[in-house]
């Protein structure tokens, strides 16, 4: 059983932490820019598949590790923002080592070599020990010990979180793709849109170490 207000106020509390921009609505739109509305739903997945992880930490207890350990908090931490670090460096590799693209063609995403968006999304979201640590003292909140299972409902929650927020996520990627339709009719801008994502993705890690 859940208790009825608890849920109430767990979905008012989650739009409002969805619809907040913040580093995973970063992420998103720089994907949704520079490879289109496809790469925008693995990377909506993607997250979503992270919250499930952390759902998995949070129950068995692997994120009060997180919380309770400086050193496991900060392995965690310089692992994420490494990995975005190198997801930025090898964004704006590709766009000096690609070739030029050619003016009459209207391409409707990057030229880049396209890589494993939902895993790369997914990651992002499992290696944020800022994520880790929102679920375990965020989720808790709406636990009402009264009723079943603390652990069903730490599990209830967790999961509906990641669920709840995905179509909110898909509206971001909607008018995100709109707007960056312009710049793929400008093949030229393409190259750019790409440095802007790795130079985004940069910017995600040096805020996670913040």
């Amino acid at each position: 059983m859940i208790n009825p207000e608890f849920l109430l106020s767990f979905l008012g509390a989650s739009f409002l932490i969805a619809v907040a921009p913040g580093p995973s609505n970063a992420f998103l739109m720089a994907q949704t820019f520079a490879n289109g509305r496809k790469a925008g739903m693995q990377s909506a997945f993607g997250f979503a598949l992270g919250g499930v992880v952390h759902t998995f930490f949070a129950v068995v207890g692997l994120t009060a590790i997180l919380k309770a350990s400086t050193v496991a908090y900060t392995t965690v931490q310089y692992l994420g923002a490494a990995y975005l670090c190198y997801l930025g460096v090898m964004t704006l590799k590709d766009t000096f080592t690609q070739p030029e693209p050619d003016c009459e063609e209207k391409p409707h995403v990057s030229t880049s070599k396209k890589q494993n968006v939902m895993f790369q999304a997914m990651m992002t979201e499992v290696l944020n020990p800022k994520v880790a640590l929102f679920f375990i003292a965020f989720i808790p909140q709406f636990v009402d010990p009264s009723l079943s299972s603390t652990t069903f409902q730490l599990a209830f929650f967790g999961l509906l979180y990641p669920l709840f927020a995905f179509p909110i996520d898909c509206t971001y990627i909607y008018f995100g793709d709109k707007i960056a339709s312009y710049f793929r009719e400008h093949p030229q801008t393409q190259i750019w849109i790409d440095r802007i994502t790795g130079l985004v993705f940069i910017a995600l890690a040096i805020n996670l170490l913040i």
